[in-house]
């Protein structure tokens, strides 16, 4: 599952964020929780919030049925 999760994250999320100069890395997954660090311009940004939960935990839950949600850790 980690190794699905890190791929998303690597093929469809990193260069989302990635033209705001921002940059997403997986830190675990536990209990159906997804945890990630949010790095560069996404870090303190006001629309993090939008970013992480429609965008990052939007895909994920799409593709993994088994994600349940998405949170950021420092």
């Amino acid at each position: 599952m980690e190794q699905q999760i890190k791929d998303i994250i690597e093929k469809e999320i990193k260069p989302m964020v990635s033209q705001h100069l921002g940059n997403v890395e997986f830190v675990r997954f536990e209990n159906g929780v997804v945890s990630v660090r949010l790095e560069g311009t996404c870090k303190g940004c006001p629309a993090s919030e939008l970013t992480l939960k429609e965008g990052i935990e939007g895909i994920l839950k799409q593709k993994l049925p088994s994600v349940e949600r998405v949170e950021a850790v420092e």
